[in-house]
């Protein structure tokens, strides 16, 4: 196995990580990533197989688990019930009481009041050059996962600053002050929820969190605990993805300057995946070996690390041709932008209704729409989202 050294929160590779990924997939289907400490798969092929492979799993082995440290005690309380972090048989029960009520009819449902919300926001841009990430691409994802949830929308900046202090434990520049800022976010934001929980088990509405409480699967349902964390996830997770995608999605088709026929309604679902290929949300995503696998010439021993490249997987010349250019007229294939297997995510079909509609009115409503200076990724890795994208209207 072949090694690589690349710190990923240096600047340049925070701007532009694909070089490094084209590099190091020429280097075979495992690959040692010093400063990560594990083996790294690059390739569209060995991604998608460790994704679906059930000997690798996202929870710690048993007798690895670690009690967390006291300061991070609240935010590991919320991940402890996160059905991203767990396999069989929790999450399987998790994921199927969620999925009873998180269903394709009621997200296709959210249509038209995406739409209102889409033309509303677009109503209130300003004349001049401005952000369009706090402006659009912020507000979409977040108000609507509030409405779903049945928060009011008055709680959306202070769900978007909770989400983010968790999200950024994700994140590569981890520090102390991002691990005391995101557990401080986590105890107050299930507290929030706490409260909203009891009150719609006493006033039942016709919004996620009712439907949370009442969905069963054989005789089991969702615990306080579980119903909070799970409305974190979606979230922090649906969130996370949605932004960062509607940012780079914009400054993909602006740079490019793309067709407009690709923007055409008819067209828009295979624009929107080539965006979700092109330049994904997340880029980095580990799983544990749970029992020891002989895989690509390397043993992996139980409880060894594996990183997952979904970016670099999306941009596999074996899979996709000409991959490192953006062509909305590519033949549909799918992506691993949303991983794939027992975790693919479960809120894609919201976010890629999200992504279709937001874009879609974006660019009808605003054809002039350019930058008004050269767009900067923000230092997020393993996430991949800008930091600010100044446009103006014409």
């Amino acid at each position: 196995m072949q090694h690589l050294s690349q710190s990923p929160t240096e600047p340049a590779f925070v701007q532009d990580p694909y070089p490094l990924y084209a590099r190091a997939r020429a280097m075979g289907p495992l690959v040692w990533w010093e400063e990560y400490g594990m083996p790294a798969a690059f390739d569209h092929a060995t991604v998608d197989a460790l994704l679906r492979d059930r000997r690798f799993g996202r929870e710690v082995p048993p007798e690895q688990a670690e009690a967390p440290p006291a300061h991070l005690a609240a935010f590991h309380a919320v991940e402890a019930h996160s059905m991203l972090e767990l396999e069989p048989p929790r999450h399987t029960r998790l994921r199927g009481l969620v999925l009873r009520a998180f269903t394709s009819r009621r997200i296709a449902a959210m249509a038209p009041e995406i739409e209102a919300l889409c033309h509303a926001l677009i109503d209130e841009f300003p004349n001049g050059p401005f952000d369009l990430l706090p402006a659009y691409a912020q507000r979409v994802p977040v108000i609507v996962i509030a409405r779903l949830l049945g928060v009011p929308d008055s709680m959306a900046d202070q769900l978007l600053s909770w989400s983010n202090a968790m999200v950024a434990m994700y994140q590569a520049r981890r520090d102390r002050l991002i691990e005391d800022t995101a557990s401080r976010a986590a105890a107050e934001f299930a507290a929030f929820l706490r409260d909203y929980v009891e009150e719609r088990r006493a006033r039942p509405a016709d919004d996620l969190i009712t439907h949370l409480i009442a969905a069963e699967e054989e005789g089991e349902k969702l615990t306080t605990d579980e119903l909070i964390t799970t409305c974190i996830l979606l979230l922090n997770a649906g969130h996370e993805a949605t932004v960062h995608t509607l940012g780079n999605g914009v400054k993909t088709l602006l740079e490019e300057r793309t067709d407009p026929a690709a923007l055409a309604p008819e067209r828009f679902e295979g624009t929107v995946e080539e965006i979700l290929r092109f330049d994904p949300p997340l880029h980095l995503f580990t799983r544990y070996a749970y029992e020891p696998v002989e895989l690509a010439g390397h043993r992996f021993e139980r409880g060894a690390q594996v990183a997952l490249m979904l970016a670099a997987a999306n941009r596999d010349p074996a899979v996709w041709h000409s991959p490192e250019r953006f062509d909305p007229a590519r033949p549909p294939r799918a992506n691993l932008a949303f991983g794939a297997g027992l975790h693919f995510c479960v809120g894609a079909p919201l976010a890629r209704l999200e992504l279709r509609i937001a874009l879609g009115l974006l660019f009808d409503r605003c054809p002039g729409l350019r930058l008004a200076e050269r767009p900067h990724y923000a230092d997020l890795y393993h996430f991949h989202g800008l930091e600010r994208l100044m446009v103006s209207r014409r």
